[in-house]
């Protein structure tokens, strides 16, 4: 091809290019327009409303511009919804003709459902025993002679506290719950808070919360006795799972009152006085109220995408709108008892009886509703929500959720948001009990082959404690992908729902390459990533997962993890996540099982780089949230307990630590010695509880070893293994404290002045080797990969290599047998129970 062919070819594609650039329509929106006009650059609509009306009328009527596709474009600015926008079939648009709203060319155009409160002034009255001042004031606004109601406030972009009885983030601990009375019994030592009507109680209950309208308060002395409205009141007391905790162990169940003007004492608190029509706001150090900005949300839904099952909702995309601003007033109406996932009761109870035909031990029954969104999305197809934003929302961000397939939501940012970052699919419909199997005649109906990648998700939960970043139910061929979730008040991905292995509409599901950190801020029962049910040909691959917050409410305190397949899961492949320990979960999972393989801290460190948000989207970063001041999870430690004694009684003792979810528990016995070895934390509490349960044991602690071998630290160019086996010795040093000394002080510097030592444990493939000491007694654990054999191995650590022929003759002379071995025998094997 000659290059005059070459200069035709491209006029000839750069005409056709202009040709559909030509027939791409272009309709103007802006703060400073009217509805009035045509709708162009220069004469811009005022509304996107009217825009869309636009566009489903130049549809209609077969307009020629619209050929390639119509472009709403909004310029710079808030646009105050009155009514959510509503994007119907009829709005849909075709592959070579899609419908986008966009943001004009570095625009951030904002859709809010929020209104601003202006003229705020110091109160002329003290509240609350504060000076006159202190507390700051502003009409409440109305709409049709009514209070407008809401349960956030939000001042210069910062979300205030509603005012409540606890300082800062601490919560006090209820005393009782009587389910037969449905009433609850709390500490009331601080006689200035009193009872208002639209008072409630915010309490922790195992994973999740629940908001419950008070209806009297009963003071007697230093303590409360609570009831509450129906229906919440008869559900939070009926319903088994989950519910307010007593726990002599971790402290009963965390909560605070909230919601009235005898509370509001502290700065960045806010209260709606309805009666009086007011708001009360005491401003935080560098706010100026005659200048910030205040919002409070109004609208539920900001936009609705709704077609029907034939006739769906097509070829839409949102790119670069944000979102901003959304109420949800359904705690304040009717209560917030949710099951799981932020899907709320509306009815629950244990059956007399258990069992059902799904599921033979089942006890608990319950029927879950969905929170609204801000954004939600019905039978629609080929839909794509690009470069937008999510911030500022009471509940949900983003809901895809019935009928709904191949559409993408990709380099999103999902911000200060009170539910679920995004949820997917069907979670159990309103009369479709939640613990069954969903099947559906027309598949239709299921959410699927949709693709949620390279969007962050951060500060999310923020109101229902139980919210997830993403939240997947009842779903198939979803993809979600490289995408960051930060600063979670509990579980970071969420897939599958019933709680069943019983075949279902999933299946096909992937959750590959995301970073996952800094999560569980709150609760616990909790992991970076967490499944139920079946769902075949499933994978969750190369996620890197890691920073678990340090909460104080839980009422399992180590009860928190990495990974977690929960009941029913089946079907999955998990393999190459990135985790810093091996603290996982497979609870109850399906007969047909899951595959698991090399997740831990040893697999390709390529796996930490590329997950997360790509290139494209990377500057979404710098929005990342991580609550510094919160604290990390301290993270377990390799610990041996041993018990001494007779006549051990290993099931009791398997129960009493279950509750300390030791990393790799294992137990091990020699004669009258009993060793529990594995990852754990606060293990002189683990103690104390063996200790109470069986008094005529003696208990020693062997942590923080005198020598610590890690293969992946020392050994070049090696992989530590998969899987592990731990072999357990004890021995004694000899009495004399010098050559104690001796022992350790060869051991703190072995690595430096016996390099050969290090050398043939990794000739030898040991994955670990620790020796720990406590008073002149050792233990030492020696850890090889699963399937080899000690006695094949440990002979390559002195292949050429007779120094470690030298060191051994040198251990011998501080090394002795415990009690009750005989004579010439040192290194006693305990035996794996």
């Amino acid at each position: 091809m000659n290059q005059k062919q070459v200069r035709s070819i491209f006029l000839v594609f750069f005409l056709i290019g202009m040709l559909f650039s030509a027939n791409a329509a272009e309709i103007w929106v802006s703060v400073h327009g009217n509805d009035i006009n045509i709708g162009s650059k220069s004469s811009p609509l005022a509304t996107v409303q009217m825009a869309l009306r636009k566009a489903r009328e130049m549809r209609r009527l077969k307009d020629s511009s619209i050929k390639g596709g119509i472009h709403i474009i909004v310029m710079n600015g808030t646009y105050y919804l009155e009514e959510p926008l509503f994007v119907r079939p009829e709005d849909s648009g075709t592959t070579e003709s899609p419908t986008t709203i966009e943001a004009d060319i570095n625009a951030k155009p904002i859709l809010s459902g929020g209104l601003e409160i202006k003229n705020w002034k110091k109160s002329t009255i003290a509240i609350n025993g504060l000076k006159k001042g202190v507390v700051w004031m502003a009409d409440a606004p109305e709409k049709a002679g009514e209070i407008i109601n809401y349960r956030q406030l939000w001042v210069n972009g910062k979300k205030a506290v509603r005012a409540k009885s606890t300082s800062g983030n601490q919560m006090d601990r209820i005393l009782s719950w009587d389910a037969t009375s449905q009433t609850c019994w709390i500490p009331f030592k601080d006689k200035s808070v009193k009872f208002e009507l639209g008072m409630e109680l915010f309490i922790v209950q195992w994973w999740a919360i629940a908001n419950l309208r008070i209806k009297n308060i009963e003071v007697k002395k230093d303590s409360a006795r609570l009831s509450f409205e129906k229906p919440e009141s008869r559900i939070q007391s009926e319903h088994p799972w989950p519910a307010p905790w007593i726990s002599k162990n971790n402290g009963n169940s965390a909560f605070y009152l909230n919601n009235g003007i005898s509370m509001l004492n502290e700065p960045g608190e806010w209260f709606l006085d309805k009666k009086n029509a007011k708001i009360y706001y005491i401003p935080r150090t560098g706010e100026n109220m005659a200048s910030a900005k205040v919002i409070v949300p109004v609208l539920e839904n900001l936009v609705k995408v709704e077609g029907t099952l034939d006739t769906s909702v097509h070829h839409f995309n949102f790119k670069g709108i944000s979102f901003q601003y959304s109420n949800w007033l359904r705690p304040s109406q009717q209560g917030h008892v949710p099951l799981q996932a932020g899907m709320y009761l509306l009815d629950a109870y244990k059956l007399k009886t258990p069992g059902t035909p799904n599921q033979a031990s089942l006890e608990n029954q319950a029927w879950v509703g969905r929170p609204r969104a801000a954004v939600e999305v019905n039978y629609a197809n080929n839909t794509q929500f690009e470069s937008c934003s999510f911030e500022y929302l009471s509940s949900t961000g983003l809901d895809f959720h019935r009928g709904t397939n191949h559409n993408t939501i990709k380099g999103n940012l999902f911000k200060d948001i009170g539910g679920n970052g995004i949820t997917l699919g069907v979670f159990s419909e309103e009369a479709f009990e939640a613990h069954l199997p969903y099947t559906v005649k027309d598949d239709r109906i299921v959410c699927s082959d949709e693709v949620v990648s390279d969007n962050l998700i951060t500060n999310v939960a923020n109101e229902d404690w139980g919210c997830l970043g993403i939240a997947a139910g009842f779903i198939k061929n979803l993809t979600i992908e490289h995408n960051e979730i930060s600063d979670v008040a509990y579980s970071g991905i969420s897939m599958g729902w019933g709680w069943t292995h019983t075949e279902n509409v999933m299946h096909n599901n992937k959750i590959l390459a995301n970073k996952i950190h800094h999560y569980a801020k709150h609760l616990h029962d909790v992991a970076g990533i967490y499944t139920l049910s079946s769902q075949p040909d499933s994978r969750i691959e190369e996620n890197y997962i890691d920073k678990v917050y340090n909460s104080p409410y839980p009422h399992d305190p180590f009860l928190w993890l990495y990974l977690y397949t929960d009941e029913g899961t089946q079907g999955f492949t998990i393999k190459n996540n990135w985790i810093p320990i091996q603290k996982i979960l497979k609870n109850n999972n399906g007969p047909t099982g899951n595959i698991w393989q090399d997740n831990n801290q040893f697999v390709s460190a390529t796996i930490k780089e590329n997950a997360g948000i790509r290139a494209s989207f990377s500057s979404l970063k710098k929005e990342v949230v991580i609550d510094e001041a919160w604290g990390l999870q301290e993270m377990p430690k390799s610990v041996a307990i041993e018990l001494i004694g007779k006549n051990f009684d290993i099931e009791k003792i398997k129960s009493t630590i279950k509750g300390f979810r030791i990393v790799g528990e294992e137990l091990y016995q020699w004669e009258n010695h009993l060793v529990i070895y594995g990852l754990m934390n606060q293990p002189e509490r683990t103690k104390r509880k063996l200790a109470l349960a069986f008094p005529t044991l003696e208990i020693k602690i062997y942590e923080k070893p005198v020598y610590d071998f890690q293969n992946f630290e020392r050994c070049k160019d090696s992989k530590p293994a998969s899987e592990w086996e731990n072999i357990v010795l004890t021995a004694n040093l000899v009495q004399d404290e010098k050559l104690q000394k001796e022992y350790v002080d060869y051991h703190t510097t072995q690595f430096e002045k016996w390099p050969e030592i290090a050398k043939g444990f990794c000739n030898a493939d040991f994955q670990q080797l620790q020796v720990f000491k406590n008073g002149r007694q050792l233990m030492l654990i020696i850890s090889i990969p699963k399937g080899e054999n000690l006695d094949k191995l440990n002979p390559k650590t002195t292949e050429n290599n007779p120094r470690v022929d030298n060191w051994n003759a040198i251990m011998k002379k501080y090394q002795t047998g415990i009690e009750g071995t005989k004579p010439g025998e040192v290194w006693m094997f305990l035996k794996k129970l």
